[in-house]
């Protein structure tokens, strides 16, 4: 998370912004997946024919090693696949699979390291192109499960925005010709864990929120040629939560859920409401289904980890008054039932919060009532990244690389486990387009599809 300044970078750099590009024009699972989450960042697919067993063999239509580490998530536009990563010439401390404490890493690394763009062939896997968008001695430290290249990408089919936190915003054409870049300058976040929110990409502009420990701000740039348009400074404090476009019947909004509070903006920058009452950690990203904007922050030592339903309209301080769960603008809270790192999931009326150490529930995406919760998931361990749902059924991918495929429904009812390698650790919230599965790992990246 980061601001515009001079520094030194390679004849280009390109980076993976995530963005939610809501107001976009419409797009289907099958056609492209251009953003974290998918279109409108649902993580909802609408295909029947992709596969619900695999291995890291088994329905595997081909793999491909990915270098260095980045847990963003791979985007589709077309038949390419874009995604970030970046590697170290030295040596890398592996991270931990659970969710833990102690990783701190307050030094940056004194290796020198290589901020890259790749761009895969989705019928065949290789690499179409790369390009290198830095390579020099990180200035900021990251958190041991945190990456150089934790930001996802945002396409608006044209072009792609990928940004590297504490480095820059950089756009390339589909062919990984260099349109325009923005630097970004290093700026320290809450313990030295290093910033992770993504780019959002509405109607030619790119909104990105830098919330961070010394300047926070939001930023809109110009998406064909990356000129400011407006930057607004901010009150916040690190926050890894990327915002939400919402096009609502009254106006569209721009959504960022922080630490302190959920501030909603017009798209000049203007606030129009707020909400306090979030835990002191936000990852989850906000979405919106049927005209609800569902809005997360879990973090797993707080005592309050709400879940808020929020109606349009809404205009000053919106928060609840203490013990209320409901008011004119937020159709439901369940103040205790938001997941820390994963996004929840609206799926066939449902809402289905998963939990960083493997529980699960589901609620009445209308009301909020609880459907069911505390669910042990059988072996399932630690869970970072969002889950997925097609095909009547979600799908939970924990550190292990195993995903968890439960039947939609008001009932728990696991169905089974999809296994990966030993070396397939799963940090990464995975595509979907057409009858493809696109599951980023550690090591490699993973299309899943029926065999013939």
């Amino acid at each position: 998370m980061p601001i515009q300044v001079g520094f030194q970078h390679l004849r280009f750099v390109s980076i993976m912004f995530i963005g939610i590009a809501t107001n976009a024009k419409p797009l289907c699972a099958q056609e492209a997946w251009p953003q974290f989450r998918g279109p409108g960042a649902l993580g909802v697919a609408s295909s029947n024919n992709i596969p619900d067993h695999w291995t890291a063999t088994e329905n595997v239509a081909w793999k491909t090693d990915i270098p260095g580490r980045g847990w963003s998530s791979p985007i589709v536009t077309g038949n390419r696949i874009f995604l970030t990563t970046v590697v170290n010439l030295g040596e890398s401390e592996d991270p931990k699979k659970g969710l833990y404490f102690g990783g701190e890493r307050l030094k940056p690394p004194a290796s020198t390291h290589q901020w890259k763009v790749l761009c895969l062939d989705l019928d065949s896997g290789s690499i179409r192109w790369e390009r290198m968008v830095h390579e020099g001695t990180p200035e900021t430290s990251i958190h041991i499960k945190n990456s150089f290249a934790s930001e996802t990408p945002v396409t608006d089919g044209e072009r792609i925005y990928c940004c590297f936190g504490n480095q820059g915003i950089f756009c390339f054409d589909l062919e990984g010709q260099p349109q325009w870049d923005y630097p970004l300058a290093p700026h320290p976040t809450r313990l030295g864990w290093g910033p992770a929110a993504s780019p959002t990409l509405h109607d030619g502009r790119l909104y990105y929120c830098y919330d961070n420990e010394k300047e926070s701000f939001l930023i809109c740039l110009d998406a064909a040629t990356g000129k400011q348009l407006w930057q607004v400074p901010r009150e916040e404090k690190s926050n890894w939560s990327t915002p939400c476009i919402w096009k609502n019947q009254q106006r569209v909004e721009l959504v960022t859920a922080a630490t302190g509070k959920v501030v909603s903006y017009d798209l000049d920058g203007k606030m129009l409401w707020s909400l306090a009452g979030m835990s002191s950690i936000t990852i989850a990203t906000p979405y919106v289904v049927n005209d609800l904007l569902y809005v997360s922050s879990g973090y797993v030592m707080d005592s309050a980890r709400p879940i808020y339903a929020i109606k349009p309209g809404a205009s000053g301080d919106i928060t609840l008054p203490k013990e209320q769960l409901e008011s004119e603008f937020v159709a439901w809270c369940q103040p205790k039932a938001a997941p820390y790192n994963p996004t929840t999931l609206v799926y066939d009326g449902r809402l289905y919060s998963l939990y960083d150490r493997g529980i699960f529930a589901c609620y009445d995406a209308l009301t909020g009532k609880e459907q069911y919760s505390g669910k042990r998931i059988p072996n399932g361990r630690a869970f970072t990244s969002s889950p997925w749902a097609m095909n009547g059924k979600i799908f939970c991918l924990n550190e292990d690389g195993v995903t968890f495929v439960f039947l939609s429904g008001d009932q728990f009812e696991l169905l089974h486990t999809n296994p990966l390698a030993e070396d397939d650790m799963g940090m990464a919230t995975p595509a979907i387009v057409g009858d493809r599965l696109l599951i980023r790992t550690a090591a490699r990246m993973y299309c899943i599809q029926s065999k013939p």
